[in-house]
């Protein structure tokens, strides 16, 4: 019958341990030193040999041909222990086995002493799962065992064990195991399997596997058994995983920084047509966000990061178009996506919600989300002075020297204008009208509140913009507030658009198009005069 990886090499040595060998050693030592307690506590994260190195300790203690603190696994003891038969190590689901008369049978059992071997060792799995009552039980015989028992607590959560239990205990705390040490594990592993893989491939699993050992041998029978008979490759491992490589998330965050709406989420609908699992791609974004940020601040030491050498360069190139408070905005926003999408039924729409947020800063409010929409700004200003287009309200500073496209924000006539720019056509009007929040944008004070409830139209060549109130409309109507608008709109695609304002009639005409502020619901920062 076939066994999964974490058990069938589950170490039955304590050399066979890895990433926990300060405490292999002091256990080790106790034993060959006959300094054994009588109740232990084994906490950490999952998969880090809390139960495993309880067994060898069982072991251990109980061998007949103890050798340098090792059991030997040829003894009569050793064979019972490793089938499972023998009494003399018990281990207890706390979880499934949690009530105050589960307790009490651990207690009458523990006055009769072992049939053979030295030590009875009781292992009590997942141990803050007991009851209160049950914690109250075990006390004093945890405190004063007779002299041939010994108490192994293993927990994930310490913090659920009272102080009474802590304190009768020597506490272990086992660490989260380094990737290096479990990738050199998973090789030998292979080569006893006689599977091929690629380091690259080896290595993505033991960074899913977040310093657990038992996850990283889950996942990698995982792949082994979907490409079974094959070499396992770095894109292998990511088609099964549900994962993305990380030039994806380059070319999201690209999009994101350039406040590429349609872009990010085309990114985003490739990866979930492809099978993407939402929350690996999270997860996995939001680690490439930290590594990207951890670059930034600190570009010479990158101990922390731990990426290969191609994806450092590439995250050195990235950082240096970014600022760590945009960055640090990004991964407020995704962990608190993150935890939104662990109770939502519609993961999608969520995920596409918060890639709009992060393309839109102008959705929040605070000073980071501003710095990020001024950059935004300066490139779009930069953008359009390399094609030779004025921003709003701009004009050349130097026209003798036209090469250097240097601009100088102050107004300008009509008439210059209209030397400048080319005729819009009634394509080039719609596409106005499809950026027209760059087009709000662009305006301040009250011209821009009132542009904000107009509602922009095609008519033939012309930009109708409808007005549904006589207040709004005398503001538009007034020469300066026209104008101004007249160079927005201007600006945005860099050509003339021949503006028309109105008052809007009762009836809706059926070319107009509906008003985005009503319908989309974004809401935008009206600036102070003074601001």
């Amino acid at each position: 019958m076939y066994q999964a990886l974490y058990r069938k090499f589950r170490p039955r040595k304590f050399s066979d341990v890895c990433g926990q060998d300060a405490i292999v050693t002091t256990l080790q030592n106790q034993i060959i030193s006959e300094r054994i307690g009588h109740a232990y506590l084994f906490c950490g994260t999952r998969g880090t040999g809390k139960t495993t190195l309880a067994k060898l300790f069982g072991r251990a203690v109980n061998c007949e041909n103890l050798t340098g603190g090792e059991p030997c696994g040829e003894c009569a003891m050793c064979r019972a222990i490793l089938e499972g038969s023998s009494l003399n190590v018990l281990e207890i689901d706390a979880a499934s086995n949690n009530s105050v008369d589960n307790v009490r049978e651990i207690r009458d059992e523990v006055a009769y002493s072992p049939t053979g071997g030295r030590f009875k060792v009781y292992i009590i799995d997942e141990a803050h799962m007991l009851s209160p009552s049950a914690f109250n039980a075990l006390l004093k015989t945890l405190e004063e065992p007779p002299s041939y028992v010994i108490f192994i607590l293993a927990t994930t959560e310490v913090n659920a064990l009272p102080v009474t239990i802590l304190s009768r205990c020597q506490r272990y705390d086992f660490h989260r195991i380094s990737n290096d040490v479990i990738v050199e594990r998973m090789k030998a592993l292979m080569s006893e399997e006689k599977v091929e893989a690629e380091d690259s491939a080896l290595a993505f699993i033991a960074k899913c596997a977040d310093g657990s050992m038992r996850d990283a041998l889950s996942l990698l029978d995982e792949c082994i058994s979907y490409y079974f008979g094959e070499t396992l490759t770095y894109d292998k491992v990511l088609n099964v995983l549900g994962a993305v490589d990380t030039s994806v998330f380059s070319a999201l965050l690209r999009r994101i920084l350039e406040g590429d709406c349609t872009g990010a989420l085309g990114i985003l609908d490739k990866c979930i047509m492809q099978g993407r699992d939402l929350n690996q791609f999270l997860a996995d974004f939001i680690w490439y966000l930290r590594n990207l940020l951890l670059v930034g601040v600190s570009p010479e030491d990158t101990s922390m990061v731990d990426v290969s050498s191609e994806a450092l360069a590439l995250l050195k190139e990235e950082a240096a178009r970014t600022e760590p408070e945009i960055v640090t905005r990004f991964i407020r926003i995704l962990s608190e996506l993150k935890q939104q999408l662990r109770f939502s039924t519609d993961r999608r729409v969520l995920m596409e919600i918060g890639i709009i947020k992060l393309c839109r800063p102008q959705m929040e409010t605070d000073l980071i989300s501003l710095t990020q929409r001024i950059r935004q700004m300066e490139r779009e200003i930069r953008n359009l002075s390399e094609r030779g287009v004025p921003p709003a309200g701009a004009v050349e500073e130097n026209p003798g020297k036209s090469s250097g496209k240097v601009y100088s924000v102050k107004h300008v006539t009509k008439e210059e204008w209209e030397t400048k720019l080319k005729p819009a056509l009634p394509e080039d009007i719609r596409q106005v009208i499809s950026k027209w929040r760059l087009v709000i944008d662009r305006l301040d004070g009250l011209t821009r509140s009132a542009l904000k409830m107009a509602r922009p139209m095609v008519e033939g060549n012309r930009l109708i913009l409808l007005v549904d109130e006589a207040g709004r409309y005398q503001i538009l109507h007034e020469e300066k507030n026209e104008k101004a608008v007249q160079e927005a709109v201007n600006a945005t695609i860099g050509k003339e658009v021949p503006l028309e304002i109105r008052m809007e009639k009762e009836e809706i005409q059926e070319n107009a198009l509906p008003n985005f502020e009503e319908l989309v619901r974004f809401e935008y920062i009206e600036e102070a005069e003074d601001y």
